[in-house]
């Protein structure tokens, strides 16, 4: 397999700045996907993106970058930090916890904990949500606009490249989010009866 690193080099040059400093993409041959990360936790730095480059280079080029633009996109959109109610209600049921237990509290620190625990969950499932990964699909055509490409395109190239994974991971069909996506960036590029709203 030829050398991955001219790629990698040529898509950290694609990513925002930002991204830059905390993305890592990592050639990973063993895995069955194209294309992985994992919901990076609070206390991580770097935010991998692990590729299999023997099937990512079966990719046309315009559908890797705006493939690569999405993944980067997801990651730099978790967020664990941010004022709301679920932070606050995650940080008093932590500090409670801890006062609980050093009072030798039992009962209290279980309440206290479970509410820290059911808070810091909610921050999880906003981050997993359905309009999430739709709004993540557009961040990332705004980002490819910035490159060089027009909307519809980018939306197209987007479609094809979410398709074309499918077929190299070698899966019987698409799941129901990816249904989702494609419908609207076809909506987007033009090549469905839906309208798109921006």
């Amino acid at each position: 397999m030829p050398n991955p690193e001219p790629e990698i080099l040529r898509l950290l040059d694609l990513l925002p700045a930002s991204a830059r400093m905390t993305i890592k993409i990592v050639g990973r041959s063993e895995q069955p996907q194209v294309l992985s990360s994992s919901l990076p936790l609070p206390w991580q730095r770097d935010r991998p993106i692990y590729v299999n480059f023997e099937l990512w280079r079966r990719i046309p080029r315009p559908q890797r970058d705006l493939l690569m633009l999405r993944q980067s996109c997801w990651l730099m959109g978790v967020r664990w930090v941010e004022p709301n109610w679920y932070q606050g209600a995650t940080l008093v049921g932590l500090a409670s916890a801890a006062w609980q237990i050093s009072q030798g509290d039992a009962l209290g620190a279980v309440a206290s904990g479970g509410l820290a625990g059911l808070a810091g969950w909610q921050i999880w499932r906003n981050n997993q949500r359905t309009e999430r990964e739709l709004e993540v699909d557009l961040d990332a055509i705004a980002v490819a606009v910035r490159r060089g490409y027009e909307e519809p395109e980018a939306a197209r190239l987007l479609l094809e490249g979410i398709e074309a994974v499918a077929q190299l991971e070698r899966r019987p069909g698409m799941e129901f989010l990816e249904l989702l996506r494609c419908q609207r960036l076809r909506a987007i590029a033009g090549v469905s009866p839906l309208r798109h709203e921006s």
